[in-house]
């Protein structure tokens, strides 16, 4: 009887658990397309903690605080997309209540690279990328918040918030600072979807999720990057 040694599992593990989320990925968005409801919800829930497995697999222990904090923001990013579902007429105030906990986590990982940022790396060199984080928060605010009604402050503060958190992404990689962006079109269309009378895309959920996806996942690549330079630069 043949055996798997340690070693040849830990190189098959990442290609396992990279090629799952990577199906779970695409039968979620071709349900999106096809429309079997039981199957974009079972792909939902499980995608986050395929992308947090992925993360925890290809950075290996010991892992350091930004490592630590966006494995935090996964879990909190899949409870804001599973607990809605059991929430009732309150689904979404918990999705935005935990999204925003995500985001915090999230910003709280790139906080330390804050000077590498479009907010500090030099204002006179970088004046286009952060001034149009600034308008998109702005227009988001004036598009949605005659409609919030009492949810008034939540949006207001999971829009800065979520600005936020994209600005930052640029001081740790570019494929974190792509990720973030993407970040804020996804749950900019959420905002649009639900406090704009005017907006309507027959393909807002295709639109949403393909961008949350895409946006989950660079912003795990850049952090894997990242880890993998710091790695290689202490040896």
């Amino acid at each position: 009887m043949t055996t798997t040694s340690p070693g040849a599992l830990r190189r098959v593990l990442p290609l396992l658990v990279t090629g799952a989320y990577a199906a779970v990925v695409a039968a979620h968005l071709v349900a999106q397309v096809t429309g079997p409801g039981a199957l974009r919800t079972w792909t939902q829930v499980v995608a986050m903690p395929l992308l947090a497995l992925v993360l925890g697999v290809l950075v290996r222990a010991p892992r350091g605080r930004l490592v630590r904090w966006v494995l935090l923001g996964l879990g909190l990013s899949w409870l804001g997309d599973t607990a809605p579902k059991l929430a009732g007429e309150q689904s979404f105030l918990v999705m935005v209540a935990f999204f925003l906990l995500a985001q915090v986590a999230y910003v709280v990982a790139f906080w330390p690279a804050r000077r590498r940022s479009v907010a500090l790396r030099g204002s006179r060199a970088w004046p286009l990328p952060l001034s149009a984080y600034l308008l998109v928060l702005a227009l988001l605010l004036v598009w949605c918040v005659p409609g919030a009604g009492a949810l008034l402050v939540p949006v207001v503060a999971y829009g800065v918030v979520l600005v936020t958190m994209a600005v930052l992404s640029t001081g740790i990689h570019p494929l974190t600072a792509l990720g973030g962006a993407l970040f804020v079109l996804s749950d900019g269309l959420i905002a649009l979807d639900a406090f704009a009378d005017w907006y309507a895309l027959s393909w807002h959920g295709l639109a949403v999720m393909s961008t949350y996806l895409a946006a989950q996942t660079l912003l795990v690549a850049g952090v894997i990057a990242v880890a993998d330079r710091d790695r290689a630069s202490s040896q």
